[in-house]
């Protein structure tokens, strides 16, 4: 038996759910959103803060979204009505589940999973995804006076650029170091001492070694070994997810995705249709990930024909005729290409603002 495991904002959704929450909640959240984000690339991919993983973005955000009025049923309500699917995802899905157990191994809070499976018709039950109660929060008015000065604060800050095989946080300028020390002291110093610290302590968001140990249990609970795993993913988030899968012999699928996420996959999509997915998945079953990696380095019609579902392959003729995608076996050569490549790519299909974010 093999297994379909997916991420959910990047191969299923064109959401960042995260980022439009905190732009609809909190003012000039845009770029509130982007400053932590990037933040949150330079504790995970450089600085290796130790109990930081990629993705606690969404812990980081929370005591503001809170301060400004956040509710589980206002995260609820937003999350249903904003949800904009990848073209084909839910064919996608309905397919994959066919074909094997299928999982959806997401950072996203919890209100805007259960919103996506309801539209889909994904069974909540297997997915992954960060809990929360924000109700359980209860802030003053002081307190809530104080995390707006400083989202206010933090929106004034700059950018963080991380330089091109940056290592350590010597590599980035001085500007950025500053902000970097600044925001150090709001997160691990100032927010702990206020009742809102609660949040960051107790919210565990399922991303980087979080989303690995999903895919370990997802294999534990299918008694199936990581060979049988492939795993779609786009970001930071799935770096670990990659590398487990990989180690173990599975396939990794970067779909539209950044840097982080091509660098360490071994197949890279650049589509704007899902039926490619359908695609690498039913190979997968059929053929295993050999042959998938085989059929990758001859992808043509005519080899897709004799393996995939005559359906598919009438929904993938149809998108060559009007925006080809790309499907490509990442090697050592191509790589940087291909890292620069899809992460432009990600911008057609999500927009700048999130196809920017780690």
């Amino acid at each position: 038996m093999r297994v379909f495991v997916t991420d959910c904002e990047g191969p299923i959704s064109k959401n960042d759910n995260a980022f439009e929450l905190a732009s609809y909640y909190i003012p000039r959240g845009d770029r509130f959103f982007t400053i932590v984000s990037r933040y949150d690339d330079v504790l995970a991919d450089i600085v290796k803060r130790p109990g930081y993983k990629a993705g606690d973005t969404l812990r980081l955000i929370l005591p503001f979204l809170r301060a400004y009025g956040a509710s589980d049923e206002g995260m609820r309500r937003y999350s249903s009505r904003n949800i904009l699917l990848v073209p084909g995802a839910a064919e996608t899905l309905r397919f994959v589940s066919r074909l094997m157990p299928s999982f959806i191994v997401s950072t996203s809070y919890e209100h805007y999973i259960s919103a996506l499976c309801e539209a889909v018709g994904f069974p909540f039950e297997n997915t992954y995804c960060t809990r929360l109660e924000m109700d359980r929060y209860r802030l003053g008015e002081d307190e809530a006076e104080r995390l707006k000065e400083i989202a206010r604060e933090i929106s004034e800050m700059p950018v963080i650029e991380v330089p091109e095989g940056a290592e350590s946080l010597e590599d980035l300028s001085e500007r950025d170091i500053e902000t970097v020390k600044r925001l150090d002291e709001i997160f691990w110093i100032e927010l702990p001492r206020m009742s809102s610290g609660r949040m960051l302590r107790e919210v565990n968001p399922v991303g980087g070694y979080e989303k690995a140990n999903a895919v370990r249990d997802i294999a534990s609970k299918m008694k199936v070994d990581l060979s049988e795993i492939i795993y779609v993913g786009d970001s930071i988030t799935d770096v670990e997810s990659f590398r487990l899968v990989r180690e173990g012999g599975g396939l990794t699928v970067s779909f539209n995705g950044n840097s982080y996420a091509v660098r360490e996959a071994e197949i890279a999509v650049l589509s704007h249709h899902t039926v490619v997915t359908s695609i690498l998945a039913e190979a997968f079953n059929k053929l295993g990930k050999e042959g998938t990696i085989e059929l990758v380095k001859e992808w043509n019609l005519k080899s897709l024909r004799m393996i995939c579902n005559p359906n598919l392959i009438k929904d993938l003729e149809d998108l060559y005729r009007e925006r080809p995608p790309r499907v490509e076996l990442i090697t050592s050569e191509n790589r940087e290409r291909l890292m620069r490549e899809s992460s432009a790519f990600r911008k057609t299909v999500r927009g700048e603002a999130i196809g920017m974010l780690g």
